[in-house]
């Protein structure tokens, strides 16, 4: 059965795995499903369910590894809106005035 510290480190390793995806839909959906499911079984006590949690934890882990490389890989150059900071985007379009236009 797995300590509390490896629980937390494994934990953190997903979130920071899931920051590596350049598509800010997966980086969200990553961290999103990564919190929901530690905090689903956060008081499971039985220690075959924990083993159980334990294995699935750490096969999605190194799946989010492998799909964070491939995905780096193959990404689209252009960043997502959800990406780029709100100034820089009010700053462009006020520097190109109303319908695209000064």
């Amino acid at each position: 059965m797995p300590s509390a510290a490896e629980v937390k480190a494994l934990y953190r390793a997903l979130l920071k795995e899931g920051r590596k995806f350049p598509n800010y839909n997966i980086r969200e959906y990553v961290k999103r499903k990564t919190k929901e499911d530690f905090r689903a079984h956060k008081a499971e006590a039985d220690a075959s369910v924990v083993e159980q949690l334990w294995t699935k934890a750490k096969s999605e882990y190194e799946i989010a590894k492998r799909q964070a490389v491939v995905y780096g890989m193959y990404a689209r150059c252009q960043r997502s809106i959800m990406d780029v900071p709100l100034q820089a985007v009010l700053q462009e379009q006020a520097s190109s005035g109303p319908y695209g236009g000064k």
